[in-house]
């Protein structure tokens, strides 16, 4: 009994939740919305275009766009560094293209601090650009781009925090946005908050085999918060 008593006289000196505390962002990270690694094409065969045979998660839809789409690839070089991944490759699209991941079953909520995140190797000067399609039906390039490197390179970026341009899926091009002497526009404050689509562009033609110019994605992850269809 005396045990029980001072106990409740320890709660009850105990300091009462502070109101109003602060919010955090870094305390509410989102988590992992997905990833997808891509499947190597079959033994022996470096390289196929991309279908949707070569999604490795089975709640991912694959979509392309823009007329040098029928020729992006899947690659692998089976006699490389063991290191060397199976990968999206660009470098025989003959047009500007886009590929771009669905979750069949949920939109996602790109706003604070959702992020995406890549493993990729750049050519000459071609730049990876990402690509959102919102639920809206929107569809948008971002200003975020990552050029050449040495070897693969991770980075990763916060959408919320950068600019964003209309992007046509038919041309994979930015869209004509503006008036006949203005540069183009930027798209004011997107609604980020239900996302259909994610994926990535350079906006160009590749050069070919050989170290000409092309992008290589060996994989992507979407952190953000699922919000169901």
């Amino acid at each position: 009994m005396r045990y029980l008593i001072a106990l409740l006289l320890a709660l009850a000196q105990q300091p009462a939740p502070a109101q109003n505390q602060e919010f955090v962002p870094q305390d509410h990270r989102p988590p992992l919305f997905f990833r997808e690694d891509f499947k190597a094409p079959p033994q022996g065969i470096q390289e196929m275009p991309i279908s949707q045979r070569f999604i490795e998660n089975p709640n991912l839809e694959l979509k392309t766009y823009g007329p040098g789409k029928e020729l992006i690839q899947i690659d692998h070089h089976w006699d490389a560094p063991k290191t060397d991944p199976n990968f999206v490759w660009t470098g025989l699209t003959p047009a500007s293209w886009a590929l771009a991941l669905k979750d069949k079953n949920n939109y996602v909520d790109l706003t604070g601090l959702g992020r995406i995140k890549w493993r990729i190797e750049q050519v000459g000067f071609h730049e990876l650009h990402p690509v959102l399609k919102l639920a809206n039906g929107t569809y948008l390039v971002g200003e975020h781009a990552e050029g050449w490197t040495p070897d693969w390179h991770e980075s990763e970026f916060w959408p919320a925090y950068i600019r964003w341009r209309l992007f046509d899926p038919t041309t994979a091009l930015e869209m004509r946005n503006g008036g006949r002497y203005e540069n183009g526009q930027w798209v004011d404050h997107p609604d980020l908050s239900k996302v259909d689509e994610i994926g990535f562009t350079d906006l160009m033609a590749g050069s070919g085999h050989g170290q000409g110019g092309w992008s290589r994605i060996d994989w992507i992850e979407v952190y953000g918060v699922p919000v169901k269809r």
